[in-house]
């Protein structure tokens, strides 16, 4: 009887084995998988903080040469759509945040309103008992939009007799009249002879956020 038991514990201590050594590398595996998250959640910051950075550097800058108190009307109405902003710095704005974020700008593209970013993280998930993820990279897209908030009123602030055009309309007025913006939680009026910079005013006018 004695035999058989310690023959009992010979034949029990390699499925021991076998079962620890599964438990180990299943921790092993959910570890790497939680890693593999962490990554992915990095690079998907990254990118949402590219794609809205280039959406605000849009917003934040109008054409070069733009001079709002010498506006027309059709000017205006380009403008709040979004016509008028410059472009180009949009990208290099992305890339600079994406790297802030600790990943690099892949690409970036811009079709207003829309700016799409996507990006690598420099780091990659590291090893662990999962083939290949020493040199797994998070990739992530994200995309923004610019959205106009304003239009333009009807009439000017001070029409006078009441009369007189809307802004932009009358070529022989020698001095511009403040106006009325319509936006979305109230009105702006903006005063072409005294206007305010144009990354505060940019900020009335069009709103910046994420999209799918």
């Amino acid at each position: 009887m004695r035999l058989g038991l310690k023959q009992d514990k010979g034949q029990a201590f390699p499925i021991y084995v076998v079962v620890v050594a599964g438990l180990l590398f299943a921790a092993f595996a959910f570890f790497a998988v939680g890693m593999a998250s962490a990554t992915r959640s990095t690079a998907q910051g990254a990118a949402d903080a590219a794609a809205l950075a280039a959406a605000t550097d849009a917003r934040d800058h109008l054409k070069p040469g733009l001079s709002l108190g010498l506006l027309k009307r059709e000017d205006w109405e380009k403008l709040l759509k979004g016509e008028l902003l410059d472009l180009e710095g949009a990208c290099g704005a992305a890339s600079a945040f994406a790297g802030e974020n600790h990943a690099s700008l892949q690409s970036c593209s811009v079709v207003l309103p829309r700016f799409e970013a996507s990006v690598k993280t420099d780091k990659a998930v590291g090893e662990s008992v999962v083939p290949g993820t020493s040199t797994m990279h998070g990739t992530a897209d994200a995309a923004a939009v610019i959205e106009p908030r304003c239009r333009l009123g009807d009439d000017p602030v001070d029409p006078g007799d009441g009369d007189d055009p809307p802004p932009g309309d009358d070529e022989d007025d020698d001095e511009p009249k403040p106006f009325d913006l319509k936006c979305k939680g109230g009105d702006v009026t903006f005063d072409p002879l005294n206007p305010d910079p144009w990354r505060e005013l940019a900020k009335l006018l069009f709103s910046v956020r994420l999209v799918d």
